[in-house]
């Protein structure tokens, strides 16, 4: 085959698929803003927060948060023990749920087969805190308990999945489904960077002491799924390098990788050329960005400039890498650099039989550091701009799972009501929001599902849910589906 015809097959291979998702501007945003409306690429009126340089021109309306940290505590923290107090439970300490509610909602095969269903009071002391007399759980949380005038306590999420692996990818992406873009690859996607330096998306994760391999965390959840990869997040690694070859390979110094990236480039951009393929536009930014990064990034994990009583307020693992507390110090970091998503995942909230071992060494793992990096925050001026999400997938029964006794106890998956808390840019302090019955089975007032807690964290970034989309096998979709309110009786 000729050169020429070579070049022709690579023409015909330019598909309309490719061609308008060949990269986040041109012909394919012209044709996307039409259908968003005028004002999503109007001249940016906010000048406290500078224009996005992603899909989006101009934000929708004027954003309270730039940049989001969200501590995801995967496993599922026990409501019961922590922020939604109930003595009936307690009081009525080994009757059936059955007498209490009507149980409608299935349960997991885990508790499928149990006779009964008797209701587990917590061993642990509820007390009002702050100005605010919120109740929370301040015998295992005794300084996240502190922040109670900062943060609003969402006591009525609920979510749809039963099980750890669906409800994770659903609070990720939208969707129980493995497939969908995450949360932080919709924000690339529609706000772009603010740090050329740094990915717009960086994700960490620790491994708690209570269960501390239980339910594997899978790269998808914070994947760009039918985005181009380029919005996927990037995993800074507990051992080595904190980014994959990041380090240049023995014997190359930096001038000669210069110019091997400079000698690449022309390649893929001659490829890119004949193909339109976005992921060879997104392997030439890639490597760009991992050039960068080489400065970057060793400065950034570097804490020696970190003053000592700074280091103390994050507690004795602040040092040790890979571990709660040294992310949520990184964490802040990363927001002083105007990195735009910032995730952490703590492993381990999954007490399924013995709580009162497990539990209180993993609420020690967050307790400080969760607290720290909030008070950092907020002393740096940087909670202004900041949201900060606090949560897991789902919440713990009431009853008991297996057998209940004086010394232990342990709780199974409940989806139907459980609790989350955000704090910082444009969210209402010292309040909490929603209610469930007495024996936490219920929602009683304002429940709030996942896809409106997506729909209110992208409003306080300035997007309008409904109106940030991508089209994918012949349909438009969203971080939120077709689903999902704003929960304004939260916001500022």
């Amino acid at each position: 085959m000729s050169a020429n015809e070579l070049t022709q097959e690579g023409r015909m291979m330019l598909t309309r698929r490719r061609f308008f998702g060949r990269t986040a501007s041109g012909v394919g945003v012209a044709a996307l803003a039409s259908l968003l409306g005028e004002n999503a690429l109007a001249a940016n009126d906010d000048a406290a927060i500078a224009p996005p340089t992603g899909l989006l021109k101009a934000y929708h309306h004027a954003p309270k948060a730039k940049r989001v940290i969200y501590l995801f505590q995967s496993g599922a923290p026990s409501q019961q023990e922590l922020f939604d107090p109930k003595p009936v439970l307690r009081e009525n300490e080994g009757k059936d749920l059955k007498d209490f509610v009507e149980m409608t909602q299935r349960v997991t095969g885990m508790t499928a087969g149990q006779k009964s269903f008797p209701l587990a009071g917590s061993r642990y002391g509820f007390s009002k805190m702050g100005e605010s007399g919120i109740e929370l759980g301040n015998e295992l949380l005794p300084k996240i308990s502190t922040l109670v005038d900062d943060m609003c306590l969402i006591r009525s999420m609920h979510t749809e999945a039963i099980n750890h692996d669906p409800a994770m990818t659903f609070f990720q992406t939208g969707n129980q489904l493995p497939g969908r873009p995450s949360a932080g690859a919709w924000l690339h996607y529609g706000l772009g960077t603010l740090n050329e330096n740094l990915p717009t998306f960086i994700t960490m994760v620790s491994r708690g002491s209570g269960r501390p391999n239980c339910q594997p965390l899978y790269d998808r959840l914070w994947g760009s799924g039918f985005l181009p990869s380029t919005y996927a997040g990037v995993k800074l690694m507990s051992v080595g390098d904190p980014v994959l070859y990041l380090s240049n390979p023995e014997g190359l110094d930096s001038t000669a990788r210069r110019r091997m990236l400079d000698d690449l480039a022309k390649l893929n951009q001659k490829k890119l050329d004949e193909f339109a393929d976005p992921e060879i536009h997104t392997r030439i930014q890639q490597y760009e960005l991992a050039y960068r990064m080489q400065t970057s990034v060793p400065e950034l994990t570097d804490f020696s400039d970190e003053p000592q009583h700074v280091l103390d307020a994050y507690g004795p693992d602040v040092q040790k890498r890979g571990s709660y507390a040294y992310n949520c110090l990184l964490a802040r970091r990363l927001a002083e650099r105007d990195v735009r998503f910032i995730q952490l995942f703590h492993m381990g909230w999954d007490q399924h039989f013995t709580l009162p071992k497990q539990l209180p060494g993993q609420c020690r793992d967050v307790d400080q550091a969760t607290t720290a990096l909030v008070n950092d925050l907020k002393h740096r001026g940087l909670l202004e701009d900041t949201l900060v999400v606090w949560g897991g997938e789902f919440g713990r029964t009431s009853y008991c799972q297996g057998t209940l006794n004086a010394e232990t106890y342990g709780r199974d998956h409940h989806p139907r009501c459980f609790s989350l808390w955000m704090t910082g840019a444009g969210v209402k302090p010292g309040m909490t929001y929603g209610a469930t019955d007495d024996v936490c089975y219920n929602i009683t007032e304002n429940p709030v599902h996942v896809h409106d807690l997506h729909a209110t964290m992208l409003h306080l970034l300035g997007i309008d849910h409904t109106r940030l989309t991508y089209r994918f096998q012949g349909r438009y979709f969203r971080l939120t589906d077709v689903h999902g309110e704003v929960v304004r009786d939260i916001l500022t």
